[in-house]
C-alpha cells in the first residue's frame, strides 16, 4: 500500500444503450466504398447529456459530504435542465448539487472541446479545473479513454495532487455510456511523468493551431 498512488472510493458505471438513438450514436461501421471507420451521429450530446446526469444522480450521494447533503437530500435525486434550459445538476429540482463540496480535482474526458466545455459548465467548473483536460487535448489529442491517464498524469507533473485529495474521473464510451471514478490520493505527488518535457510550458498563452490556416483547407474538402 506504501507504493499505490490512488485508492478507489467508488465507481458508477452508466450505460444508455437501450435507447436506439444512444445505441447508434458513436460505432464502428463501412462507408460508401467499404472504407471501416468510427461513425459519430448527430444524436451524440443528447446520449452524453443524458448518460452523464444519470451517472450523477448515482454519484452525487456517494461523493458529496454530509453537509452538503443537509438542506439538498430528496429520495428521489434528479438531474435535469432548469427554467434556462441549460443543463444541470440539482437535488429535488431545484438546490443546485456543488460537487466541488466533495472533489478537489476534476479528471475530465478530453474527447473534444465541446465535451470538456459542456462537463465543465454542468459541474460549475473553472478554467483551472478544466485546464488538465485541455492540455490533454491540446498535446495528445482525442485518445479516446486512455486520455484520462494523461489528464491524471498533468495534476500529477504540476503537483496539484495531495494527500488525501479526492479527484473524480468521467470518462464517455460507445454504448453509449458513461463511467465515473471517485479517487483519494494516497501520498503527495511530484513525478513529472509524460509531461516532463513541457509541463513548465503549460499551459500556453494560446492553444490556436498553429498549422490551422496553412492546412485548414482540407476541413473544407
Amino acid at each position: 500500500m506504501h507504493r499505490a498512488k490512488f485508492r478507489l472510493k467508488c465507481m458508477v458505471r452508466t450505460h444508455v444503450g437501450a435507447s436506439d438513438e444512444a445505441y447508434g450514436c458513436a460505432m464502428q461501421r463501412e462507408d460508401g466504398v467499404g472504407r471501416v471507420g468510427f461513425h459519430i451521429g448527430k444524436g451524440l450530446p443528447k446520449a452524453a447529456s443524458q448518460a452523464l446526469f444519470e451517472n450523477l444522480r448515482v454519484l452525487a450521494p456517494r461523493a458529496l459530504p454530509i453537509k452538503e447533503l443537509v438542506g439538498t437530500w430528496s429520495p428521489h435525486w434528479c438531474i435535469k435542465k432548469n427554467d434556462n434550459n441549460k443543463s444541470g445538476a440539482s437535488a429535488s429540482g431545484s438546490v443546485p448539487v456543488n460537487f466541488k463540496a466533495g472533489v478537489d480535482h476534476f479528471c475530465l474526458h478530453p474527447g473534444g472541446t465541446a465535451v470538456i466545455k459542456g462537463v465543465g459548465k454542468s459541474l460549475g467548473l473553472s478554467q483551472h479545473d478544466l485546464e488538465p483536460a485541455r492540455m490533454t487535448l491540446h498535446r495528445f489529442g482525442n485518445a479516446s479513454s486512455s486520455g484520462l491517464w494523461y489528464v491524471l498524469g498533468y495534476m500529477e507533473a504540476k503537483r496539484r495532487l495531495r494527500e488525501r485529495d479526492r479527484v473524480l474521473m468521467i470518462g464517455f464510451g460507445s454504448g453509449f455510456k458513461c463511467n465515473s471514478c471517485l479517487w483519494e490520493v494516497m501520498r503527495d505527488l511530484e513525478e513529472t511523468n509524460v509531461w516532463g518535457d513541457c509541463i513548465d510550458e503549460c499551459p500556453p498563452e494560446t492553444l490556436v493551431n498553429p498549422f490551422l490556416e496553412k492546412y485548414g483547407w482540407v476541413n473544407e474538402h
